[in-house]
């Protein structure tokens, strides 16, 4: 097979099969259950270290500031080292530092653990991803959806696992030991069918700056993430201060568009393969859209809940798409394309609550969000030309 082939990576003369989807699976997966198992200890550091919202909020940029640190090395390394081993190195890590984050009784101690956290993430996000990509261009078959819904679920199951064991009493630290241990179980189970083969052509550069249709991609991940962004942290205050629901409620609207989201992966690899990318992006960009505006329109909670669902629905599949068309450029190579679209793709999650949050201090949260669906007609508008 020659090199090119394969996302201009060598690769041997087999192709990827059964066993490498499953184990891609299965690493989204632990991905999630991994770092999902942060959110509910989020409220014991605050009472651990007595800090104030305000000092919390700039710990959580911690995690944001190491992920944009390391994606764009983690291409370097997954070009030089292959993605099994930095998924194995990412994976120990991020486990070894989960228990750190229970432990730690100082301001600083826990800044450089989440800075660590945040790294590990970035790492094992880039380099999943890259490994996505070789898996699904072997198979000739849409594979992305699947792939990120396997890590939505972890999310939700890593998220109940440790808020159930918290609820029986368990410490925090012993929670977070079971989950590292069934982590890493399952990950040595797995580690001998990712596909080994995934280096990059010798002399490549370490870092090379995003150009042209990368940057684009980029920016299409950007509003993308910046929609996920916006569903998480303002869709709760939404609903209290503009449609006056209980605030013991409120967090019913992300989990409906969370599992709409689930959903919608889990079943996107058919509708993908179906009805092809393109129309899959401009119907589904259209539709989030459409949800949004709903959403914002509607008084009745139940008219705003439907434009919940029809979010997730349309949004589900979009940023798979994106991170397989940058698989499939020519402009760089795959792996540091990924790692690059990856990066301008979360720095929405981090500029985009602050950017709504800007606009809503201005208007009004409701105009804050309608900007984010004019946003999602941009990703319409560019559906031919991502697919083409």
């Amino acid at each position: 097979m020659p090199a090119e082939s394969m996302l201009n990576l060598s690769v041997a003369q087999t192709r990827p099969g059964t066993a490498q989807q499953v184990a891609t699976r299965i690493i989204f997966l632990l991905s999630g259950f991994a770092i999902s198992a942060w959110a509910p200890l989020v409220p014991f550091v605050k009472i651990r270290l007595d800090i104030s919202d305000g000092t919390l909020g700039l710990l959580l940029l911690c995690i944001g500031a190491g992920s944009t640190f390391s994606m764009p090395l983690t291409g370097y390394l997954t070009g030089k080292m292959g993605c099994k081993a930095v998924i194995i190195l990412s994976t120990v890590v991020l486990c070894l530092d989960l228990p750190l984050l229970t432990l730690m009784d100082s301001t600083a101690g826990m800044a450089w653990a989440l800075l660590i956290f945040g790294m590990a993430i970035g790492m094992v996000d880039v380099a999943m991803n890259v490994h996505a990509v070789v898996v699904e261009k072997a198979s000739g078959r849409a594979m992305m959806s699947g792939f990120h819904g396997f890590f939505s679920i972890g999310c939700i199951l890593g998220a109940l696992a440790v808020s159930g064991m918290l609820s029986l009493e368990l410490t925090p630290f012993i929670a977070t030991l079971v989950v590292i241990a069934l982590v890493l179980v399952l990950l040595a189970g797995i580690s001998k069918h990712f596909w080994h083969d995934t280096k990059s052509k010798k002399g490549e550069p370490m870092l090379v700056m995003p150009r042209g249709w990368v940057i684009f991609l980029g920016l299409l991940c950007f509003v993308m993430f910046l929609t996920e962004g916006a569903m998480l942290d303002w869709s709760a205050l939404f609903l209290i201060t503009e449609r006056g629901m209980n605030p013991h409620n409120a967090g019913l609207g992300y989990i409906i568009f969370a599992i709409a989201m689930t959903i919608g992966r889990l079943s996107g690899d058919k509708i993908v393969n179906y009805f092809g990318r393109f129309k899959v992006l401009l119907i589904g960009s259209l539709t989030a859209c459409a949800g949004l505006l709903l959403s914002v329109g509607a008084d009745s909670l139940y008219a705003v809940a439907v434009g919940f669902i029809m979010v997730g629905l349309g949004a589900s599949n979009l940023v798979p798409i994106m991170f397989s068309a940058a698989g499939n450029q020519s402009t760089m190579p795959a792996n540091l394309a990924i790692a690059s679209v990856t990066t301008l793709g979360y720095a929405g999650i981090l500029a985009g609550p602050a950017l709504v949050g800007f606009i809503a201090q201005v208007s009004n949260l409701s105009i804050a969000l309608s900007c984010v669906a004019a946003l999602l007609l941009l990703v319409a508008a560019s559906a031919r030309a991502v697919t083409r």
